[in-house]
């Protein structure tokens, strides 16, 4: 009897942890290679030390931005991340973003990877709200927000400048009402 095929493009559980010291080299490949953060986050190059500085100091858990590995049970797919916008004298909202290495990217990773960072975030903040921005020719992470329950806010003009010009950026953002009325 011979056992079924395994899909290995379906990934084992999604899940999110904090960054390991042996993690800080999949971190480097963010900062060094331009292929690893793909065509809409290469902004040049930066200093390779920033996250094994900041991981040294508070394990890159800090109380205004912080980061987790997305991982499944094998493998490192990329990470997620979150900081503090402030939206007025007296409140803040969480802005979050994604980078999954290539071979992660298009297998549905991100959107779970983002639906949980909501779950935690929304379970162990008081934020009300959850904003993500992306380039607007960025298809792929508009689907998944959308898929992860993030409604489009609108279009922000020359928002970001990258690869020697500006360019429109698209804001999507989640509420918590939302998120605990869908079950996220």
């Amino acid at each position: 009897m011979s056992a079924e095929p395994v899909d290995t493009s379906v990934p084992a559980p999604v899940r999110l942890r904090p960054v390991l010291e042996g993690d800080l080299d999949v971190l480097d490949r963010y900062l060094t290679d331009p292929e690893a953060t793909g065509a809409f986050e290469w902004y040049g190059w930066s200093d390779p030390n920033v996250w094994r500085r900041r991981w040294a100091d508070d394990g890159l858990l800090g109380t205004d931005r912080s980061m987790l590995m997305v991982c499944s049970d094998t493998e490192t797919h990329g990470f997620v991340a979150w900081w503090k916008v402030v939206t007025s004298r007296s409140s803040f909202c969480w802005e979050i973003g994604i980078n999954l290495l290539p071979e992660a990217r298009g297998r549905g990773i991100g959107t779970e990877a983002q639906r949980r960072l909501v779950r935690y975030l929304f379970a162990h903040t008081q934020a009300v709200r959850i904003q993500a921005g992306t380039e607007v020719d960025n298809r792929a992470e508009q689907r998944a927000l959308e898929k992860a329950g993030f409604t489009r806010e609108g279009v922000m003009r020359s928002v970001t400048f990258r690869d020697g010009a500006w360019r429109d950026g698209v804001l999507y953002s989640v509420l918590r009402d939302e998120a605990m009325d869908q079950g996220r």
